[in-house]
């Protein structure tokens, strides 16, 4: 199992309390298909950003209570009402994906960091307001564990970013450890390479550790649920590394082994 860009978060999980699996398949429901508008088929840049927008007119009409002109809008409407939800997060997320359609480089970690800020946070955010537990500190926890995963799957999936045109290896990373696009075209790998791709699991790692606490301040499964996420995070790291960073050739799958270890692993957070 590969970790995803929205994979990486509880969907409708039977470690989920019952009540919440309708809000948090809403949530990802807006998520993934906003991420589908922009990165999916061979629709223009154009005709991506437009669909983005009327995404984000339906989310204004939710702002003012206004009922959503579109369908699929109407039970998200709902949940957000419901569950008093900051409508600002849905639009953080339209933010990143618009910024997928025309942004394929990022000179350095400050920039990228800046992207999962908008591109994952807001889901975990909208975990911990579900549960009732957006204190500071547990929403700074979340957006670490957040970009933590958003990362994973970066460095997961560089071969296939690349086919879609895109290097979220920071471009200060690559000039430091003296690496061009073009060894990413070969897929070739090389002791610059694999130290580049240590120097990167090793930060994400660090990222995610720094978020790990949150798993003690949420409720019963939900806390079970995210040290799961976690711990899966962390197990595809660990792949990444054993492989020496050749993703190319050995893009880290989770498997039935890695999951009784995932599983043997939560109980020690």
């Amino acid at each position: 199992m590969p970790v995803d860009h929205y994979e990486n978060f509880p969907v409708a999980s039977l470690l989920l309390p019952r009540r919440l699996r309708r809000p948090i398949e809403s949530i990802y429901r807006f998520a993934r298909a906003a991420d589908d508008i922009a990165d999916e088929g061979d629709a223009s840049d154009t005709t991506r950003l437009q669909g983005l927008a009327d995404y984000r007119q339906q989310l204004e009409c939710i702002a003012r209570g206004e009922p959503p002109a579109m369908a699929a809008f109407r039970e998200l409407a709902t949940v957000i009402a419901e569950w008093r939800l900051p409508v600002q997060l849905f639009h953080d997320l339209l933010d990143a994906f618009a910024q997928d359609v025309v942004k394929k480089r990022y000179a350095d970690y400050p920039q990228l960091l800046d992207y999962c800020r908008r591109s994952a946070n807001p889901v975990g955010r909208l975990l911990v307001h579900l549960v009732g537990q957006a204190r500071e500190e547990n929403l700074r926890r979340s957006d670490c564990i957040c970009s933590a995963l958003q990362l994973v799957n970066f460095w997961q999936d560089i071969a296939i970013d690349w086919q879609k045109g895109r290097v979220y290896l920071p471009q200060a990373d690559l000039a430091r450890f003296g690496i061009s696009e073009t060894q990413i075209a070969a897929g070739r790998c090389s002791a610059e390479w694999t130290a580049l791709l240590r120097f990167q699991t090793q930060r994400t790692r660090q990222l995610m550790l720094a978020g790990a606490p949150l798993v003690h301040c949420l409720p019963g499964r939900m806390g079970w649920e995210i040290r799961l996420t976690v711990q899966g995070g962390l197990r595809i790291l660990e792949r990444i590394e054993r492989s020496r960073g050749d993703v190319f050739r050995h893009r880290p799958l989770l498997g039935p082994v890695d999951w009784l270890r995932i599983g043997g692993h939560t109980l020690f957070m």
